[in-house]
C-alpha cells in the first residue's frame, strides 16, 4: 500500500440543502466535535496519509482554524472556488511544488469514513490511475419527466453509487482538472468523472454503507445521535487465537519473543513461537483479517525461519488501520518445560514493544497439563491468546 499520500478535503461550499442557520454544514456540530474535525480525524490518524490541504472558502478562516487546530500540525488550507471543481483544481495546483505521486480527494461532509475504506483506496492505487469508492445501487431507480410523471425504470445491475474518498494518479487527475477548465467544463460533480472524461481508467473498490454524505439538516442530526451513543458506547472486541508446536532437538525455544536456552526447540516453519502465532490470531480476529495462515502462508519459504515478531506486528499493524486501539493482550503458554516463570519479564517487554502498548497491558501467564497428553509428556507446548481492541463506536448490530 502507498504511503505518504496527500489528502484534500474540500470545505468550500456553503450547504445550502442543510440550512444556513447555524453556518456552513462543514462545522456543525455532530458529536460534540465540527463535522470536519470528525473527518479530519480518520486521516490524520492513517499511515498510508501524508500532507493534508482543505479547500474553504474565504469567509470561513476563523471557522476554519477553531475546528481544527487539534490538527494544526498536520493541516494546511487554500481558498477554494466558486464550484466543488474548481476548489479541488485550486487544492491540486497548491500541492504541485510537493511533485506527489498519488493523490486522495474527500468531502468534508462524510464524517464516517474509515481506516478500512481509506486502506482499500490506497492499496489499490498499486494497479490503478485512479480509484472510485461505490456501493451497488439496491433502490429501484425510475427516470421521471418535468411533472413527475415516471417514464421508465432504469436497469441497476451495472449501477454504483460513488463516494469519497477518490485516488489518482497526481499528474493525470491535475491535468485533468486543467483541461476541463480551459474547455469551460463545469459540471462535473465528482473528481471520477472528469478523469474518465479524460481518458484515465477509473477502477471501482467497495465503498463502506456508513460512509454517507451529510446534505440535509436531518443528515446532521442523525449524526449527532449516532455519534453522542457511539462515544457513549465504544465497540470492544476480543479475539481468541490458540496454536500448538511439537518439539524438536535443539538448543532453544523460542517464546513470547524470548529465546529461552533450553535442549530442544519448537518444530515450525518459522521461528515457531507457539505464544506469538497465537496473539496474532487473536488480533486478526478483532478485525474479521483472517488468521495467520491467511496472511503467511507456511508454503512461502520466505517464512522460513522468521522471526515471528513480524507476524504480530503485521496483525498489530492491520487493527490500527482499520481504527482499532490495543487495550490488553493475554498469553497463556501450556508446558511442562522450559520454565516460564524466569523470562515472563523479558516476555513482557518484548510483546509490548511489538504490540506499541504499556507493558501494563500484556500478560503472560504459563501453566503445566499435570503430566497429562502430549503437553505432559513433554512433546510440545500450546498457547492460547486473548487480545481486547477498542474500535470507533458503531451502531451497527
Amino acid at each position: 500500500m502507498p504511503s505518504d499520500i496527500p489528502v484534500i478535503i474540500l470545505a468550500a461550499g456553503r450547504g445550502e440543502r442543510a440550512g444556513q442557520a447555524e453556518g456552513p454544514k462543514q462545522y456543525r456540530m455532530v458529536g460534540g466535535k465540527p463535522v470536519i474535525a470528525c473527518t479530519l480525524e480518520a486521516f490524520t490518524d492513517h499511515p498510508a496519509v501524508g500532507k493534508i490541504i482543505v479547500a474553504i472558502h474565504p469567509d470561513d478562516e476563523s471557522l476554519f482554524h477553531a475546528a481544527t487546530q487539534d490538527h494544526a500540525d498536520r493541516v494546511t488550507f487554500v481558498h477554494g472556488g466558486a464550484t466543488r471543481q474548481a476548489s479541488t483544481r485550486l487544492a491540486l495546483e497548491a500541492l504541485a511544488e510537493g511533485f506527489p505521486k498519488f493523490v486522495m480527494i474527500h468531502d468534508a461532509a462524510r464524517p464516517f469514513v474509515d481506516a478500512g475504506l481509506i486502506s482499500r483506496v490506497a492499496a489499490a492505487l498499486n494497479g490503478a490511475e485512479a480509484v472510485l469508492p461505490a456501493l451497488p445501487v439496491s433502490d429501484t431507480i425510475k427516470r421521471a419527466d418535468e411533472d413527475l410523471n415516471v417514464l421508465e425504470t432504469v436497469p441497476r445491475e451495472d449501477l454504483h453509487a460513488a463516494q469519497t474518498p477518490q485516488a489518482f494518479n497526481y499528474q493525470r487527475i491535475r491535468y485533468a482538472h486543467r483541461l476541463a477548465a480551459e474547455e469551460g467544463l463545469d459540471a462535473f460533480t465528482d473528481d471520477a468523472a472528469i478523469a474518465a472524461w479524460a481518458g484515465v481508467a477509473v477502477r471501482i473498490v467497495p465503498g463502506a454503507v456508513d460512509n454517507i454524505k451529510l446534505t440535509w439538516a436531518r443528515d446532521i442530526a442523525m449524526a449527532d445521535q449516532r455519534l453522542q451513543i457511539s462515544a457513549t458506547f465504544p465497540d470492544v472486541r476480543t479475539g481468541n487465537g490458540y496454536d500448538v508446536h511439537s518439539f524438536e532437538a535443539g538448543d532453544a525455544v523460542w517464546l513470547c519473543g524470548v529465546s529461552i536456552p533450553h535442549h530442544k526447540k519448537l518444530s515450525g516453519h518459522s521461528d515457531a513461537d507457539v505464544g506469538l502465532h497465537a496473539l496474532t490470531d487473536a488480533l486478526l480476529a478483532t478485525c474479521g483479517a483472517g488468521d495467520i495462515g491467511t496472511h503467511f502462508p507456511p508454503s512461502d519459504p520466505q517464512w522460513r525461519g522468521a522471526s515471528s515478531k513480524i507476524f504480530v506486528e503485521h496483525a498489530a499493524k492491520i487493527v490500527r488501520e482499520n481504527g482499532g486501539r490495543i487495550a490488553n493482550a493475554d498469553v497463556t503458554l501450556i508446558c511442562e518445560e522450559p520454565k516460564v516463570g524466569p523470562n515472563r519479564h523479558a516476555m513482557v517487554t518484548a510483546m509490548a514493544a511489538m504490540l506499541g502498548i504499556d507493558p501494563k497491558r500484556v500478560s503472560v501467564k504459563a501453566t503445566t497439563n499435570e503430566r497429562l497428553g502430549f503437553i505432559g509428556r513433554s512433546e510440545g507446548i500450546a498457547a492460547i491468546a486473548t487480545a481486547s481492541v477498542v474500535y470507533p463506536g458503531s451502531l451497527e448490530e
